[in-house]
């Protein structure tokens, strides 16, 4: 019995090794504290968190930075996590390239691909890089924007696992006008924001509810806010807000927000249930993640909305924008009550009882009325007296007595009363 256990749990343990191994494919961080010459790097990549997104993908090409060279790009960004974090993921190709790869590019040049390109924020294609192999045997990298220079070049090989991981160091930042310029969470206005992005209704029941301030009180901490467009308030099918209770109205803007640190593109490495502002000891008020492809999607258990845009990414805050409320199932459960409709709209009238009702029958026609009409067409078997008799058994008082069954019931019971007597 032991021997077969143990034949059992050893194919277990195998297969939880591989899955462990699977999900967790390398440690950007970890590989990287073995070479000081980019600590000021690897810094940034945990300060920004950009080393989860890295890990959270099998395949990448991570473009480092010396330490002077990282030196000059937080210069450049002014010291805003939020741009050095855009330029980051601009370093991160979502492609492997080692040294053999770079110098036989096809035609000798190709745009890929970068972690600031999932995160929806880079206009057009301005989330690539142009890689091109230039003279002399120099590779060059630049932004796929117009008029971008090569300013970095390849310096040298530092780690490759292929065909997973390529750690390789370039010269200089690739940058492009506007991708330092981003919003930093510290001086960010929540509403104005939230209005900027087309969300001024949520914006204003955030204020109104004082939920902001919850908010507010979490941005140290770590928040992630999903807002709802205008449109979504105005969506067949969306609940009536001014229905609940100003207690439920809270909650259920708490339920739209995570007690974390959660831009879209780590989204999707979320399984099972996850924790929200509302959420209680009890496992309530959570929800899922659902993704396909580049589509995600957040599953409240009533309900799915597609996570559009983002509004704001800079460690530990991330705002991103919603097709449609989350309707949590603690409080809409059940097919959600629908918002009135406009006021011009005209009701129609119910139809008058006497229109529906029958006319009276008065007891003389009651008495004496005719029987009635029979079928156009016979049925092609009509039934025989017996199984009519038993059909009139089985409807009991259900069935319909005529004039001639009322004589002839009244005639039976005269003779049996004279046969009696």
């Amino acid at each position: 019995m032991a021997s077969t256990k143990a034949a059992i749990l050893i194919p277990i343990f195998l297969l939880s090794s591989l899955l462990i191994h699977t999900t967790q494919a390398h440690n950007i961080t970890a590989i990287l504290d073995g070479y000081p010459d980019y600590a000021l790097y690897n810094s940034y990549l945990t300060k920004t968190k950009v080393c989860d997104e890295i890990n959270a993908h099998e395949t990448v090409t991570c473009l480092v930075l010396s330490d002077s060279a990282m030196s000059s790009l937080v210069t450049a960004a002014k010291q805003s996590l939020a741009g050095i974090k855009n330029a980051l993921r601009l370093l991160s190709l979502l492609d492997y390239f080692d040294p053999q790869k770079l110098h036989d590019l096809p035609s000798g040049t190709t745009l890929t691909t970068t972690l600031y390109q999932t995160t929806g924020n880079a206009p057009g294609n301005l989330g690539f890089v142009n890689i091109t192999n230039l003279r002399g045997g120099k590779v060059g990298f630049a932004a796929a924007a117009p008029g971008s220079k090569f300013d970095a070049s390849y310096v040298k090989a530092v780690k490759q696992s292929p065909f997973n991981l390529s750690v390789i160091e370039i010269s200089n930042a690739v940058t492009y006008p506007g991708l330092l310029d981003a919003t930093s969470a510290s001086t960010a206005n929540i509403t104005a924001l939230l209005e900027k992005a087309g969300c001024k209704t949520f914006a204003s029941l955030l204020a109104s509810s004082g939920v902001l301030k919850i908010y507010q009180s979490q941005m140290d901490k770590g928040l992630t806010l999903f807002a709802p467009n205008d449109d979504a308030f105005q969506a067949p099918g969306a609940p009536d807000l001014s229905s609940l209770s100003s207690a439920d109205l809270v909650t259920l803007l708490q339920y739209h927000a995570l007690p974390e640190y959660a831009p879209k593109s780590s989204l999707p490495a979320k399984s099972g249930p996850i924790q929200t502002l509302a959420s209680s000891a009890a496992g309530k008020y959570d929800m899922s993640v659902v993704s396909q492809g580049d589509d995600v999607s957040l599953d409240t258990g009533v309900d799915k909305s597609r996570v559009a845009s983002t509004v704001l990414d800079d460690t530990p805050v991330c705002i991103l924008t919603v097709d449609s409320l989350l309707l949590p199932v603690e409080l809409f459960g059940g097919a959600p009550a629908p918002a009135p409709g406009p006021a011009s709209e005209t009701p129609v009238p119910a139809p008058a009882p006497d229109a529906l009702a029958p006319a009276p029958v008065s007891k003389k026609h009651r008495l004496h009325h005719s029987p009635p009409a029979p079928p156009m067409e016979a049925p092609a078997e009509a039934p025989s007296k017996a199984a009519a008799d038993k059909a009139d058994v089985k409807t009991g008082a259900a069935a319909t007595v005529g004039p001639m069954g009322i004589l002839a019931a009244i005639m039976s019971c005269f003779v049996f009363g004279n046969l009696i007597m």
